[in-house]
């Protein structure tokens, strides 16, 4: 695991900032330094030693020095790929290299044959092009950055943070779209003029004028299978075991994240590796320490757990929102912070279990509700009857029950309804949320709702928030994580699966559960999701958590984009019991402390957040490679 940066200027100052960008991401690669500097370009690269510890630093050419890469990531079937490219001169043992000779070899579709989680940039100097290319399910982050003087791209938006010709700036139009899906979905971020690399895409950028051309090379595809119900459950089986053991190719130790739950404990079961991590709450209600702890003694194997107090998680905050670039309402993200502290003190490595529920049908609103298969026409009525009732969840119910999915489904965890986006914002032209899932929806008309919800979840909610979470929490601790589940091969068995294989008898995932229940030697194969719960609900009523939030609604900035006395009302209707508000007070406040961290604080504090103390006793290993 690495962190990539790179610079396309005329300019001659590129060779000390593309230095600086490197330094902003210093967490995600302590162990070496790699940059290369030209005319035109300066790519930076810190590396996270993985593979090859001793011959993979960076930049890594071709024989005659004519393309090099930076690289974030790991090919998983990098040894596969090796033995197809034996007319190629290898120099080293790792992943890294043979992306350069694939790109030799077969051009800009070789990133179809990659089996992995990467971010990477190639500098073809004869072509005098940048190709760049992010995974088919977007494990790996990529933002980019263009203006009249500069493009950037970095594995962090806060790279762009040190360049003189970064223009930073609040891109509010997206408030709308954050506060309604939980997280900023889609392409656009919350600074203006940055986008993320869609997964599953390439680009091509000329690097005389700095034009550039995205490419889609993967596309999500569903259909249906006549296997039998044992017999998919065979392949699932076979096709996660098969995961398990590419993902745990390392030179260095892998351990895991372990919940309570059916994802995390199937790793587990299949890897059976020798440190796993737990994070819980004083209150047991949210608590999975004694799960996590029976399922490693039946197994024989370790693990190390924590509580969480409410005091550091509230402390953290500022953190793990820098480390995040953007804000999200997930609040596991936090609990992944400390899950990623806790495993730092002993492994580089960890699987953690995000995909599952996306790829094979593991959220409960998977399942339909009797209520649905009520004609759309009837629903409708009784939605226009609830309208004019006082709004609670079941009138909410009842209101986008009346809608089709297109019209009332953009995540699995949905928090502002459209209507009551004017009741909270201050101004109204934020992007429309129909702008958003639209595309996706049309081009998957015809499939059946459960695959259109699938679709939805597995472009916004995994890509943009799930894998976004782990990807920057483990990296804020020099660590990197691993998701069997996210993985190609493992996709194109679930794409293929009927609907009652993903939801059957009340059970979401089912197909996948049985698979899991040949390996698990306790029961977690048949638990709830859960999802790293944490107590905020109660927290929020608590004096100090509670004038934390209030006085931070009270800010400058809370006026100026909320409606001030609206989102107080809120906070006081739910410490009070009047109302559960404690989702929409959360959203609020977590953008409110993003801000804080990335607009109000001077560049002295914002670096102030990279804990040096985590590099001590590390050999550092900086390599300078400036080739003009």
């Amino acid at each position: 695991m690495c962190g990539i940066n790179g610079i396309i200027s005329k300019k001659n100052n590129k060779e000390q900032l593309i230095k600086e960008m490197n330094n902003k991401i210093l967490h995600r690669g302590p162990n070496a330094e790699g940059l290369y500097t030209d005319e035109y370009v300066a790519l930076g690269q810190r590396r996270l030693s993985i593979i090859d510890l001793a011959g993979g630093n960076q930049p890594i050419y071709n024989e005659d020095k004519s393309i090099l890469v930076v690289y974030n990531g790991e090919i998983y079937n990098y040894q596969e790929l090796k033995k197809e490219l034996s007319n190629h001169e290898f120099k080293t043992n790792s992943d890294t290299e043979v992306l350069v000779h694939a790109y030799e070899e077969w051009g800009h579709d070789f990133v179809k044959k990659l089996r992995g989680m990467f971010a990477f940039c190639i500098y073809d100097k004869n072509k005098k092009e940048l190709f760049i290319a992010r995974d088919h399910f977007g494990i790996k982050p990529l933002y980019y950055y263009k203006n009249k003087e500069v493009f950037l791209f970095a594995s962090e938006v806060k790279s762009f943070l040190v360049h003189p010709d970064f223009k930073k700036e609040l891109n509010k139009e997206m408030l709308g779209a954050y506060l309604t899906f939980s997280f900023t979905p889609g392409e656009r971020t919350f600074f203006k003029d940055v986008y993320k690399l869609p997964a599953g895409n390439y680009m091509t950028i000329d690097i005389n004028t700095t034009e550039y051309k995205l490419h889609e090379y993967f596309k999500l595809e569903f259909s249906n299978t006549d296997k039998s119900f044992e017999n998919v459950v065979d392949d699932i089986s076979m096709a996660m075991k098969d995961s398990v053991k590419h993902h745990l190719i390392s030179d260095v130790e892998v351990g895991s994240f372990l919940s309570s739950g059916v994802d995390s404990s199937y790793l587990v079961s299949l890897a059976k590796p020798d440190k796993t991590y737990t994070v819980g709450y004083t209150n047991k209600k949210y608590s999975e320490i004694d799960n996590a702890k029976d399922l490693c003694d039946r197994l024989g194997i370790n693990n190390t757990s924590s509580i969480i107090t409410k005091e550091e998680y509230l402390k953290a905050i500022p953190d793990v929102f820098y480390h995040m670039d953007e804000p999200t309402t997930d609040a596991c993200s936090i609990a992944v912070y400390f899950l990623s502290k806790l495993a730092s003190k002993d492994v580089k490595v960890v699987l953690s279990g995000e995909g599952a529920d996306e790829f094979f049908g593991g959220y409960n609103s998977y399942d339909d509700h009797p209520y649905t298969k009520l004609p759309l026409f009837i629903r409708k009525t009784v939605a226009s009857i609830c309208k004019v009732l006082p709004k609670n969840k079941y009138t909410r119910y009842l209101i986008r029950r009346g809608k089709s999915l297109e019209e009332s489904y953009v995540s699995i965890n949905r928090n502002f309804y459209d209507d009551e986006l004017p009741d909270v914002l201050n101004f109204t032209d934020y992007l429309p949320n129909e702008k958003i899932v639209k595309p996706v929806y049309d081009k998957y008309k015809d499939e059946n709702e459960l695959n259109k919800k699938l679709a939805i979840d597995i472009k916004y909610w995994l890509t943009d928030n799930v894998l976004n979470i782990v990807d920057k929490m483990t990296m804020a601790f020099s660590i990197e994580s691993r998701v069997p589940f996210t993985d190609i091969e493992v996709f194109d068995i679930s794409r293929k699966l009927n609907k009652e294989y993903k939801v059957r008898n009340g059970y979401t995932k089912a197909a996948l559960r049985e698979a899991a229940k040949k390996d698990i030697p306790n029961e977690s194969y048949k638990k709830k999701k859960l999802g790293f719960p944490v107590p905020i609900r109660e927290w929020i009523k608590e004096e100090d958590f509670y004038n934390e939030i209030k006085n931070t609604f009270q800010t400058k900035i809370a006026k100026s984009l909320f409606k001030t006395d609206n989102i107080l009302k809120m906070l006081d209707d739910h410490k009070n019991g009047i109302k559960d508000n404690y989702r929409k007070i959360w959203a609020i406040y977590s953008f409110l402390k993003w801000y804080q961290v990335f607009f109000e604080e001077s560049p002295k504090q914002e670096k102030s957040y990279i804990d040096s103390k985590k590099l001590k006793g590390q050999k550092i290993n900086i390599k300078f490679l400036n080739l003009a």
